[in-house]
């Protein structure tokens, strides 16, 4: 027998369905923001990392190690060889251009032993390098002690009278995570503008490292056969972001693009990111001091489409297995630096995207970036859809992006200031 619905009822069905529609709606909506200073008066700080307390250990560039303990006391732990007011300083921690004292992470098992990390420009080895160094905290927070280097042969771009490409320490990566999911440590590392490190399987520039807490490899990490197995992803142009997409923990990075093409992408074990910036690579000729990332054949091209057809950021052509960047900032350069990806209610229909701070300064020949956006990432990692943030603070140049145990976003900038975005 077959009933017919009242158009009282339908009507009734009708208003459910559409009540129903705008709760998803208002559900996935973008929060608004709140906006608050932490710290100011900052030297460059370039990243944060946080107790569940609250307490906030961070880098400043050119100074050194800090913490904010959870009653709001800074504490400066360890100072560079310059340094003032530091309970400890290390003669070999130098600043220099992009280089200097940069990531930092907290072990996950900081309860029982006490240890961070820090990656650091040091001159104990000549020319000089990146290291990773491992420190254990007092109990009360007011120094740090131990320190173990337990990666010591990061490359590191030296002073040069006749390099034609950018300063001393430039191309130098520097961002340090342990992964939710495999308790790992990741390294980003940049190339150095030296052509012949991205793809190189011994040398540790234009790649991502993935080791224990000791600096050994961790198993798993998939490296092609000759490569240091410390190598997790090779083929990289200066990785400036780590993050780790919830639910799955698969990396992303966020890294800095040549003229063109900043880049977000999903990692797998092994994977070439197919950056090669090599002289007579794809059919490229000779490059100034052999490499070919600003050969003016691409600084001279009209847009970022012809820029990428003589240097793409990643070579599909010469890589075909390369891995495939989920998105590329409309093709544009415009200083990417980090990311990572929001979680919890409080952030709506941004919860479980991915956040990423960019800090362009009008070089590259694009417009100048100072913004945040949100990417929605496809489930395959290899597409994504952008959405800008509308600020409730002054356009920066965002260094770093961390949620706090408060579920709360906290953004460092070269501006000087450590602040608080709250969604509401």
């Amino acid at each position: 027998m077959i009933r017919r619905t009242s158009s009282v009822v339908r009507c009734a069905l009708i208003a459910c369905a559409a009540m129903s529609v705008s709760s998803t709606v208002l559900a996935q909506a973008a929060p608004g923001l709140a906006y608050s200073v932490v710290l100011s008066k900052l030297d460059s700080p370039w990243d944060m990392a946080f107790l569940p307390d609250g307490t906030m250990f961070f880098t400043e560039k050119c100074s050194g190690l800090s913490v904010r303990q959870a009653n709001g006391t800074v504490v400066k732990l360890l100072g560079m060889k310059d340094s003032k007011g530091y309970a400890a300083t290390a003669s070999d921690l130098f600043c220099e251009g992009q280089a200097g004292m940069s990531g930092l992470a907290i072990d996950p098992n900081f309860a029982s032993n006490r240890f961070i990390y820090v990656y650091s420009a040091s001159s104990l080895t000549a020319p000089g390098s990146n290291r990773v160094m491992r420190l254990k905290v007092n109990e009360a927070g007011t120094g740090v002690s131990d320190r173990t280097d337990i990666v010591a042969d990061i490359p590191y771009k030296p002073r040069s009278s006749d390099h034609p490409f950018g300063g001393p320490g430039a191309h130098n990566g520097g961002r340090v995570r342990f992964s939710p999911g495999d308790g790992f440590l990741y390294v980003t590392t940049g190339d150095t503008h030296n052509g012949a490190v991205p793809q190189s399987p011994t040398l540790l520039g234009g790649k991502v490292l993935r080791i224990d807490r000791d600096g050994k490899a961790a198993p798993g990490n998939g490296a092609p056969a000759g490569f240091d197995p410390r190598i997790y992803t090779y083929g990289h142009r200066n990785p400036q972001g780590i993050a780790f997409r919830p639910g799955t923990n698969q990396p992303f990075t966020a890294e800095n693009g040549p003229w063109h093409s900043d880049e977000v992408t999903a990692l797998v074990p092994g994977g070439n990111a197919g950056w090669d910036p090599r002289p007579n690579v794809g059919g490229r000729g000779a490059c100034p001091d052999n490499y070919c990332g600003y050969s003016p054949n691409q600084m001279g091209a009209v847009n970022p489409k012809e820029r990428a057809e003589f240097m793409p950021m990643t070579d599909l052509k010469t890589y075909p297995n390369a891995m495939k960047p989920a998105w590329n900032n409309d093709g544009l350069s415009q200083g990417m630096f980090s990311g990572t990806f929001l979680n919890g209610p409080q952030w709506k229909g941004w919860n479980g995207k991915m956040i990423i701070g960019f800090g362009g300064i009008g070089i590259h020949g694009t417009p100048v970036g100072n913004r945040l956006d949100v990417l929605d990432i496809a489930a395959n990692g290899i597409s994504a859809t952008r959405t800008t943030v509308n600020l409730p603070m002054p356009a920066a140049r965002f260094r770093s992006l961390v949620q706090g145990p408060d579920g709360n976003l906290y953004v460092a900038t070269d501006e000087g200031a450590i602040s608080r975005l709250t969604p509401n």
